[in-house]
């Protein structure tokens, strides 16, 4: 698997603060970014976005509109999960990388993020999606890994998908073992299974009781 810095991009150098808006304009309409960075003598001042540049002067400077720039970055040392947390953050599909001196050295494009997300082994690895629920006081993450991991089964991933007033959705991502065994591990830990599953005996089995009670009651 890649490391993100190898999806730094170069292609476009960014827009510099001495340049026209109508610079900035062409390169929205040729490219379908939401923002683009800009930079004066070489840093980094901020992004102008593309809604900006479509109600400025064309022959306008662009950096005498700095104080509307939106001023995001992300690190060249920072993981992806915050790197695509920024994205969402911002409501941008491009990013300004920075490194540890704060010189600009690129920009990560959300498709690409998007990429590398898709190469993690949580996606990319066979395995079962499971989807548990339990009181926020009561889960514990070493408790939800000793469950998986006791009924033979590896863990390839975990992620808090939802919170609901005192109750919070995880979604775990399992490999190997039987998933039937994990599911009434969970249920007798007191976790509510909210996925549905073939290999559930215990549905199963209300399933076949509900059957046969329809049954007799309609004789």
């Amino acid at each position: 698997m890649n490391s993100l810095i190898d999806f730094l991009n170069n292609d476009i150098k960014p827009l510099k603060s001495e340049e026209k808006i109508i610079d900035a304009q062409e390169l929205f309409s040729e490219f379908p970014y939401t923002h683009f960075p800009v930079t004066e003598d070489s840093i980094y001042i901020g992004c102008i976005t593309k809604d900006d540049s479509e109600t400025l002067s064309s022959n306008a400077s662009i950096g005498n509109n700095r104080y509307d720039f939106k001023r995001f970055y992300v690190r060249s040392e920072m993981i992806w999960l915050d790197v695509l947390e920024e994205f969402a953050k911002n409501e941008t599909n491009i990013l300004p990388v920075l490194n540890d001196q704060n010189k600009y050295i690129g920009y990560y494009e959300l498709e690409d993020v998007i990429k590398f997300f898709h190469e993690t082994p949580f996606l990319k690895e066979t395995g079962n999606l499971l989807i548990i629920r339990k009181e926020a006081n009561n889960f514990s993450m070493s408790q939800i890994a000793q469950i998986v991991e006791s009924n033979n089964a590896k863990l390839l991933g975990l992620f808090i998908s939802k919170i609901d007033n005192n109750f919070i959705e995880f979604t775990l991502k399992i490999n190997l073992g039987g998933l039937n065994d994990i599911i009434q591990t969970f249920r007798r830990y007191e976790y509510e299974i909210i996925s549905e599953h073939q290999e559930d005996t215990y549905l199963k089995n209300l399933k076949d009781r509900s059957d046969y009670l329809d049954k007799y009651l309609n004789i």
